[in-house]
């Protein structure tokens, strides 16, 4: 996403043990207690990839083949190429960047809207048939190939003839094959031949069944927009509503049993290592420890008993994060339920992609305050979104 530091050819969506080095906080012990739970697929590691939006959509779609064709038992639940739509994205990106002179973010980042785009457009494949570990590491490692595939791009668009040669996506595309694989053809699932577009039919992923949700003021509400994101590099456009609504779809989704797809910005202190997403007001927690120790005589700064004290966020902040850039599109993640923490505070659950890492095993706790701070965009099936918004929309 925006922030992509190419040498690395990494961004924060790559691992937590990229984050620039964050302020002290000390927490509680959580207790969660699961409110409501809807079923996601094991969590994987995108371990040194910035594709995070792959691995956090196709996640989001596992989920949906499971809830629309009713699997229940987990050894059938889906696994999903998350490389096959990298590397379908990663050409179509290079013919756009050629077609506009160079004038377009290149890198490994993307957003949600981008599967469904590819799905829609070349179909899908299970991991088995392209897992795109093609270059003799067990974890993803793509720092060279997108370090060789920014500079092929580059040297195409600086191309002095004035006229590109026929050879340059093929030579693009080779590059693609030998480090991610080849589109597989034909495939094998339980004894039946599918193509990649047969397969996603035989799915029901239906990707014009899904609609990004956003919230901005800087663009009418009810009207969609491009988010001005560098991620965003296709131009796929998001509905604009009021934060609270944003909220609103999000509740009433997880209870329905859907989940969605969630680009966010993870930079903020309270986006821990170890499983936290908590809005956190560091000054003001700080300061209800130290109230704490002076009336009950004993210093618990180290150790706090209650819950931070969070930052308040309304739509004018958030505009204004976004504005002066404190609130990027870092990472892309699942929030598939809801929990409650010791003190009765609600929090989303969210399945991310680095791993089975954290207190939580790589499930992470994001408290409402969070993420109605720092949500870029979310994704739903449409049917998933509330009819009174629905209908100011003009959704069907």
């Amino acid at each position: 996403m925006k922030k992509i530091i190419f040498i690395l050819a990494a961004s924060l969506c790559l691992s937590a043990s990229l984050f620039a080095q964050q302020p002290k906080i000390a927490w509680p012990d959580y207790k969660f207690e699961t409110v409501k739970a809807n079923p996601i697929t094991s969590v994987k590691n995108q371990a040194s990839s910035g594709t995070c939006w792959a691995f956090s959509t196709i996640g989001f779609l596992e989920s949906e083949v499971i809830r629309i064709n009713g699997i229940k038992d987990e050894a059938k639940y889906p696994d999903l190429s998350e490389f096959f739509v990298v590397s379908h994205s990663y050409l179509d990106r290079a013919d756009k960047y050629i077609r506009l002179d160079g004038n377009l973010t290149f890198g490994a980042g993307s957003e949600a809207d981008d599967v469904l785009d590819v799905i829609r457009d070349y179909g899908i494949v299970p991991n088995a048939a392209m897992t795109g570990m093609n270059y003799g590491t067990e974890l993803p490692r793509q720092s060279e190939l997108d370090a060789v595939l920014r500079a092929y791009v580059g040297a195409v668009v600086r191309n002095p003839n004035n006229t590109l040669s026929t050879a340059w996506k093929r030579g693009f595309k080779a590059i693609l094959d030998e480090y991610l694989g080849k589109w597989p053809e034909t495939f094998t699932v339980d004894g039946k031949t599918y193509t990649p577009e047969s397969y996603r039919d035989a799915l029901k992923i239906n990707p014009d069944d899904y609609v990004s949700l956003t919230s901005f003021t800087h663009h009418p509400f009810y009207t969609k927009f491009a988010i001005e994101i560098c991620d965003n590099w296709r131009w796929d456009t998001a509905y604009n509503v009021t934060v609270d609504e944003l909220i609103q779809a999000l509740d009433a989704a997880l209870n329905a049993g859907y989940t969605a797809a969630w680009g966010a910005d993870v930079s903020d202190a309270g986006f821990t290592r170890d499983g936290l997403g908590i809005w956190v007001d560091t000054q003001a927690t700080a300061a209800a420890g130290s109230d704490q120790a002076h009336w009950v005589g004993v210093d618990n700064s180290n150790q706090p008993i209650v819950q931070p004290v969070e930052k308040e966020t309304t739509q004018e902040t958030r505009q204004i994060d976004f504005d002066n850039k404190t609130m990027t599109d870092d990472h892309g993640m699942q929030i598939f339920g809801i929990a409650k923490d010791q003190w009765g505070k609600k929090y989303y659950m969210v399945k991310n992609s680095w791993g089975i890492t954290g207190k939580y095993d790589g499930i992470w706790y994001v408290s409402e305050a969070y993420v109605r701070a720092q949500t870029i965009d979310l994704v739903f099936h449409k049917d998933a979104v509330p009819a009174a918004i629905k209908a100011k929309l003009g959704i069907r």
